[in-house]
Formats: C-alpha cells, structure tokens, sequence
C-alpha cells in the first residue's frame, strides 16, 4: 500500500523529530558515535538542502525576509560544524563538544521554525500548495538520501558566510 505522501510542513517536521532522536542516541552512545554522527550529518545535509532548494524560495514573500534570512544564517553554522564531523572522528579533541553544539544550534533553528508566529505558522496561513510542495521535497529527499548513501557528503555550501579569515590556534584548556 502507498503511504500517503506528507505535506511540506508535516515532511520538515518528521525530520525534526528524527534527527532530535539522532542526537539523543549519540548522546547515550558508548560506541558506535562515529555511525551515529554520520547519519546525523546525513539526515541534516539532505534537510537543508530540501529547505535551500525549495520550501524557502517558495516562502519568499510570505514569510517575514529577516526569518528566512536568520534560518539561512543557522543552517551556514551548522554546514561549518557538519563539515568538520564529518573531516573527523570521535577519537579528536572536540568531537563530542562538536556534535553537542550541533544539537544546540539544531534546536534553536527548530524551535525558531515551529513556533506559534515561525516560520511554519507563516506558511499554513498563505496559500501554497503543502501537498503539492510537500511531494516536490520528498521526491528530492529520496533523489539526495540515495545520491549520498551511495556516495560521500558532498562539500558543504554556505551562503550568507563570507568566509572571514580567522587564526587557527591550540586550545587554550
């Protein structure tokens, strides 16, 4: 039987909630982290994407322009954070802390999506289509999740970051 396929916000959600559990089982994990930080990596890659490519182009003009520019923003840190789990292991300094700031950054993107006035709130009172929109991201998520299953992660891109230059150093503690 075919499952009925999910509206855009009710897709976005189930990632949410998937990628939350993720988190919790890394958390908990005695081994296994690396697999564990690989899938949330991949789960978060693919979801970003859908949004970039195309819930959020097809939110512009109903939703407010500094939220959608604010979840761009979010979804640049967590691709650098992303980039360097997945360059490492969970035997480097930081990796745990890594995926722990990754988690924080994740629930307050979240949390700034699925709010009473969020984004999502924004979304259900236009009228696009979230059936239609819905079906074009899930198409998508499984071309991705397929691509990236079969092959590596593909390098991150970030667009509201100009790529400042920093100094690299030792820890200080």
């Amino acid at each position: 039987m075919p499952k009925t396929p999910l509206d855009a916000i009710a897709l976005l959600n189930a990632d949410h909630r998937a990628v939350e559990e993720l988190f919790e089982k890394f958390e908990k994990a005695r081994g296994k982290k690396a697999d564990i930080a690989k899938k949330i990596c991949l789960e978060l890659t693919v979801h970003t994407m859908i949004e970039e490519e195309i819930f959020y182009p097809t939110c512009k003009g109903v939703v407010e322009e500094d939220m959608l520019d604010e979840a761009q923003v979010e979804h640049d840190g967590a691709k650098m954070l992303i980039a360097e789990i997945v360059a490492g292991s969970p035997e480097d300094d930081f990796f745990d802390a890594k995926v722990k700031v990754l988690s924080e950054e994740i629930k307050h993107h979240v949390k700034e999506e699925e709010q009473r006035d969020g984004i999502f709130a924004q979304v259900k009172k236009s009228d696009i289509d979230l059936k239609t929109l819905g079906a074009k991201m899930q198409a998508r998520k499984d071309e991705l999740l397929a691509d990236f299953e079969e092959n590596r992660l593909p390098l991150q891109i970030v667009r509201s970051l100009t790529g400042a230059k920093v100094e690299y150093a030792r820890p200080t503690v």
